[in-house]
């Protein structure tokens, strides 16, 4: 795979100091600059800002993938399978509690790939995934 652009996406929190707690010690991702409504983070070589906005009721919905309910949004990394692992066994001692347990989907079928869903402590709901072979990211 060629060079990747590094994405910039700004999700809103409810609580900035438990959600910047979350990505910078749980998921270890380096933190950058800062005010007192948002917080920039090195999500995996991505600009991840998390902004500061009141609690709201909305719904959050999913759709079947694999005989699982997705939650629709989500946002995540593809990783490579070594740093997967070990980014998902770190993840383990900590206590994540999972949507959806790390799994390998599409089993023996293209775009094979193994998987996970947590939420942050907003609601925002993240999934990271993983290919044997990268390839297979937008094979049909």
């Amino acid at each position: 795979m060629s060079s990747i652009s590094p994405f910039h996406l700004a999700i809103p929190v409810h609580n900035l100091q438990e959600c910047r707690t979350f990505y910078r010690d749980i998921l270890n991702c380096e933190e950058g600059r800062s005010s007192d409504h948002w917080v920039d983070f090195n999500f995996f070589g991505h600009q991840l800002v998390i902004h500061f906005k009141e609690k709201t009721d909305e719904d959050t919905s999913a759709n079947e993938v694999d005989g699982k309910q997705v939650p629709v949004p989500h946002f995540g990394v593809v990783l490579d399978w070594d740093v997967f692992t070990t980014f998902e066994n770190d993840l383990k001692t900590k206590n994540i509690n999972f949507i959806i347990e790390p799994y390998v989907r599409f089993e023996g079928l293209v775009g094979e790939q193994k998987t996970m869903f947590f939420k942050d402590p907003s609601g925002n709901a993240l999934e990271f995934k993983t290919f044997r072979d990268q390839s297979q990211l937008f094979a049909k």
